[in-house]
């Protein structure tokens, strides 16, 4: 059985390639699936992880051209700017998830005609 902390620095893993890959729900499920013992357990890092999880679904929105996806992809990426900040050297795996927020910012910046407000 893999611990907590094996599973999160995994699933950040298969999360940033899934994001280089395109398939954005799936880079979704694998992070979600890391966040559930998180968010049972109140682990500090359980906002960021779900702030990732959204951002994911966003941009799968985006993706499939969802019906008013601008709102949808404003509204859902609120978890990811709240929780953002929380990405800093002290944290576990502050690598991976540098990356995967690096990641996530370039995703804004591919498509800033959604994120006016978001993307200088």
């Amino acid at each position: 059985m893999l611990k907590m902390n094996d599973d999160l620095e995994g699933a950040l893993i298969t999360y940033i390639q899934l994001l280089e890959q395109e398939e954005y729900y799936e880079a979704h499920e694998v992070m979600e699936e890391a966040w559930h013992p998180l968010r049972l357990s109140n682990h500090a890092l359980k906002n960021l992880t779900k702030g990732l999880i959204n951002a994911a679904i966003t941009f799968e929105h985006i993706k499939r051209n969802k019906k008013n996806v601008q709102e949808k992809a404003v509204k859902v990426i609120a978890s990811y700017e709240r929780y953002k900040y929380l990405c800093s050297d002290q944290i576990e795996h502050a690598v991976l998830f540098r990356q995967a927020t690096e990641k996530i910012e370039d995703l804004k910046m591919k498509h800033k005609e959604m994120f006016d407000v978001l993307v200088p």
